[in-house]
């Protein structure tokens, strides 16, 4: 398609050239960032891990994210299309009602900016494969089903089950995570648990002992965390500049006494043969990925391989 001025349109799943009518996507790009709109019929989540996916790959420009969830009405239609007006750039969209995405299209058409489905060329497989027609369901990975309510009681213990709180039913958990001050146990335990997974997390502290129950746990697979002597000591000096902290002991960031932590830490886990992650490089999502490869094969096999 050929036109004085062009714009970029998505057609099943790609992205082709197409007619530009008015100010054209350039506007509100510059070499250090771009408007980036994010129109979604429920919560979101899957276009921002798809787009921040993306953009992490371009380092020398900045996506200004507009999140725009639970877009179900041509009304609320109405404020997102004002708001992409104000501040053009590309648009990514999961909108399974057909005349509102309709006209979210034609919009971004008449104003020659890029917009793509990220749904359509999942849904196009799915359809050719299966031979049925799909729901048009807004967030129906949202349903509340028995997989809701299992994350929802999974969130429940998790919080209960917090810092070492509650030791004595840490049987019930399906993972605990063991470690030092500082190593992402409480948000990885979080994260697990939005998967439905019970996840108890306790610290392991100089001169406390551990909880009893620890050692003789049959049921849950117990992972340890650590990372580099340096990370952790980074983390606990900007934790304790946030908190305005006086009076802490010197010892909590001092790079020795953190690296015989972490050495206590790995001789734990080689005697109970517990396995060991370093998170010294990964992120929340990566540690999860980790420790549900390990649930795996703990559940299937009955006893977690080896990482330490």
């Amino acid at each position: 398609m050929k036109s004085g001025k062009r714009g970029w349109i998505c057609r099943r799943g790609r992205v082709v050239p197409g007619h530009q009518h008015g100010r054209g996507f350039a506007v509100g790009k510059s070499r250090h960032y771009f408007h980036l709109h994010l129109v979604s019929d429920s919560t979101g989540e899957t276009l921002m891990t798809v787009a921040r996916a993306a953009t992490v790959q371009y380092e020398a420009v900045r996506a200004i994210e507009h999140m725009y969830p639970l877009v179900r009405t041509h009304k609320q239609l109405d404020r997102v299309i004002g708001q992409i007006e104000q501040a053009p750039g590309i648009v990514l969209y999961t909108l399974v009602d057909k005349e509102i995405a309709e006209r979210l299209e034609r919009f971004c058409r008449e104003i020659g900016i890029p917009f793509v489905n990220i749904l359509d060329p999942v849904f196009a497989v799915f359809q050719s494969y299966l031979n049925v027609p799909f729901t048009r369901r807004p967030g129906g990975q949202h349903a509340l089903d028995a997989e809701y309510f299992k994350r929802i009681d999974a969130l429940n213990y998790t919080m209960m089950h917090d810092d070492g709180q509650i030791a004595e039913n840490l049987n019930q958990a399906d993972i605990v995570l063991v470690g030092i001050s500082r190593t992402s146990k409480t948000p990885t335990c979080i994260y697990l648990a939005n998967r439905g997974i019970k996840c108890a997390n306790v610290p392991i502290v100089p001169d406390i002992p551990l909880p009893a129950e620890l050692t003789r746990l049959s049921h849950p697979l117990v992972v340890g965390l650590v990372a580099s002597p340096e990370r952790i000591q980074q983390i606990r000096q900007n934790r304790v500049l946030s908190l305005n902290s006086e009076g802490y002991n010197d010892l909590y960031v001092d790079r020795r006494e953190i690296a015989r932590e972490i050495a206590a830490t790995r001789r734990l886990c080689v005697e109970q043969g517990w396995p060991l992650i370093d998170v010294t490089r990964r992120s929340i999502e990566e540690t999860a990925a980790e420790i549900m490869e390990l649930f795996r094969h703990f559940k299937n096999a009955g006893r977690a391989p080896d990482l330490a």
